[in-house]
């Protein structure tokens, strides 16, 4: 249940085959971990929030939450800096990785009410876009950073302008948890601006459970129509890979359809070719892992859309994978999986690019260019 959270990976690990096959035929320094979040405890000067709701017992389900995020990043310090032990075991998990590999760090906005204010009753937890972009100036050779604006914001282009200026890379968005709707035309100053600035939107879509609360409706990849019309590029985080949502192609009162299939209908219109694209982050959980996963990897045609993303801290939250499982679908080999366990209980970084670089499906794996992922947050 609980990240054992070993310090420094053993040379037989570093040495072994299947960690050095994972980096066969790539270049380091065009691999970016697309999809990782900055989080800590609000104990230094970040501006970090956290609700008093997720350091409650009394709200179990949000302080569990808090805890295993924290527990699967190894996120504990003696001198009570916990923001700051955050980000040393991140550095520690990326001098694991081949030097020029970087990281996107995101920052997460706050909830906002449909009169474009601050709602911070609904707000789960905050971390500003100017710790993340520090941070990523601080620790440059392993971080990138992604800014994270909500479209009520009166600011909002204000907002985006900068953190283009500042070297945001993207801009993140969890829709349920923000208290936004993709398509409203709320929306359409911020797309104008995003597109213009060629930033592309990187969005949960799908059922979202890591962070609760919020309208759900929210998460269907059929509401990211407006922002691909409107020329933005949109990441659907995870593909979509989990829940289901109403096909409003067919009415507001349509069909409830795995959310995933939404997005894969989207993803085959060729309108959308050069503006839709998915990460793979949060795909291989127990949750996630399955025919979506499959597809994915089968779907050759699709790969040079497909971005790689841990969603760090996830893989050291020990409930949420099971190479066993994994090895059952028959994506994994069984030979490989004691070798992955070993890697996971010292590096959960590492364990999710070399396990996502040995996952088979029909005979196919995932190209290189789902790892290689740094020209596309380069192309603006």
């Amino acid at each position: 249940m609980w990240n054992p959270c070993r310090i420094g990976l053993p040379l037989w690990l570093a040495r072994h085959e299947l960690v050095r096959a994972a980096w066969e035929g790539l270049d380091p320094a065009q691999v970016w971990d697309a999809h990782a979040h900055l989080l800590g405890a609000g104990d230094s000067a970040s501006g970090i929030y956290i609700n008093p709701r997720m350091q409650s017992l009394a709200s179990p389900a949000h302080y569990a939450r808090r805890m295993f995020f924290l527990n699967g990043a190894c996120a504990y310090s003696i001198d009570g800096n916990v923001d700051g032990a955050y980000v040393r075991r991140l550095l520690q998990a990326l001098d694991g990785m081949r030097r020029g590999s970087k990281l996107l760090l995101f920052a997460f906005e706050r909830a906002y009410g449909e009169d474009g204010k601050r709602d911070d009753e609904h707000t789960n937890f905050h971390v500003p876009d100017a710790y993340a972009r520090e941070t990523a100036r601080e620790y440059a050779r392993y971080f990138e950073w992604v800014a994270s604006i909500h479209p009520y914001r009166s600011d909002c282009v204000a907002a985006l302008e900068q953190a283009r200026k500042d070297g945001a890379r993207a801009v993140k968005w969890i829709p349920s948890a923000m208290g936004m709707d993709p398509a409203s035309p709320r929306c359409d100053r911020f797309y104008e601006a995003a597109a213009r600035l060629k930033m592309p939107i990187i969005t949960h879509a799908g059922l979202e459970r890591a962070v609760l609360g919020g309208n759900q409706d929210y998460g269907n990849p059929l509401r990211l129509r407006r922002a691909l019309d409107a020329g933005v590029r949109v990441v659907v985080a995870h593909c979509a890979s989990m829940g289901q949502d109403i096909d409003l192609d067919k009415g507001p009162n349509g069909p409830l359809v795995d959310s995933f299939e939404l997005f894969s209908r989207l993803l085959d219109l060729p309108q959308y070719e050069r503006r839709l694209f998915g990460d793979l982050s949060a795909m291989t959980q127990i949750n996630r892992a399955g025919p979506a996963l499959a597809k994915v990897i089968e779907r050759t045609e699709w790969h040079a859309r497909l971005l790689n993303g841990s969603d760090y801290p996830l893989p050291g939250v020990m409930p949420l994978f099971s190479v066993d499982y994994l090895v059952s679908l028959k994506l994994v080999e069984e030979s490989a999986a004691p070798v992955l366990r070993e890697i996971r209980a010292h590096n959960p970084l590492l364990f999710d690019f070399v396990l996502k670089r040995h996952l088979r499906s029909g005979g196919k794996a995932l190209s290189n260019s789902v790892f290689e992922t740094r020209s596309f947050f380069e192309a603006a």
